[in-house]
């Protein structure tokens, strides 16, 4: 289901078991956001900015909906990933979050070194088609969220903008949580 043209060249030889890398990031709190705060845990990731006029909103809002539907569910998470960290300071990703209504207990905006978010964003979630890496020029900019795995496994991509995959990816959760039963 992965499209080989988002796949990084260095990890195209990878058929199976190809997992989210470790990363260490910081939230909307100050608080550093790891891989072991999603661990056992389903969850929804994006890639965004704070100051995007075009698709970022929109997906903000359709993240907002996913919160929604899984506000009392221990078993899955949020995780919306900045690719414009200079810009996406703490400060910066509070006020946002405030604004969008994002509950910290679900949803981390998280921002830290931008080569480590642009790596994740091309060699692990596999969510964009451009090279690049990571210097002051690049950027990344898709509307793809990822449904990952309690074992940091991709199962599925979904259009942000698009309201119909909202409704796939929220049904596609239930349907990955019955795995884990």
């Amino acid at each position: 289901m992965v499209n080989t043209e988002m796949v990084d060249s260095t990890i195209q030889y990878v058929k199976k078991y190809h997992k989210i890398a470790d990363f260490s990031l910081t939230n909307q709190n100050g608080e550093t956001i790891t891989q072991d705060t999603y661990k056992d845990k389903i969850y929804v990731a994006d890639f965004f900015f704070t100051t995007c006029q075009t698709i970022c909103p929109i997906m903000t809002d359709h993240m907002a909906i996913i919160q929604k539907e899984i506000m009392n569910d221990p078993d899955v998470m949020l995780l919306s990933h900045s690719v414009t960290p200079v810009i996406d300071s703490v400060p910066q990703l509070k006020k946002y979050a405030i604004k969008k209504g994002v509950n910290d207990a679900k949803w981390n905006l998280v921002t830290g070194d931008k080569k480590q978010i642009y790596s994740l964003a091309r060699k692990s979630y596999l969510a964009v088609k451009t090279d690049g890496n990571g210097d002051e020029f690049d950027m990344i900019h898709t509307e793809n969220f990822m449904l990952i795995d309690k074992k940091r496994q991709i199962r599925g991509y979904y259009d942000g903008t698009n309201p119909e995959d909202i409704s796939r990816l929220i049904d596609d959760i239930q349907i990955l949580k019955e795995e884990y039963k």
